[in-house]
């Protein structure tokens, strides 16, 4: 379960931002996840609740926000979606694309208690 990795380096992340003196005082962590970033989202959760217990982040939560799979196409000049994360475009059918969301995660803010 590489959700477990993952979670841990959120935490870490967070530890090398936010100083030391308000590490207790996080009491929001977001996060963008794409649908097709192979990350379990309910694992990552889970997992982020187990290893923050005993730290100074044990009293913050995670938000995550699905982000979906986008693709731009070269071809029709349109952007698409599928929810099967290949890379043809749905209206002409070429392969020539870009991915524009849904392959990756980030932290995007962290909330301070006031």
């Amino acid at each position: 379960m590489h959700e477990l990795s993952v979670a841990q380096n959120i935490i870490d992340i967070v530890k090398e931002n936010v100083p030391e003196k308000e590490l207790g005082n996080v009491k929001t962590i977001f996060l963008e996840v794409g649908e097709f970033s192979g990350i379990v989202t309910e694992s990552l959760q889970y997992c982020f609740d187990v290893i923050k217990t005993e730290t100074p982040l044990e009293g913050s939560k995670m938000e995550i926000k699905k982000i979906p799979f986008l693709l731009y196409c070269n071809e029709c000049k349109t952007k698409t979606t599928n929810n099967m994360g290949i890379r043809f475009c749905e209206k002409c059918g070429t392969c020539d694309t870009k991915i524009m969301s849904g392959m990756d995660m980030q932290i995007t803010k962290v909330e301070l208690n006031s």
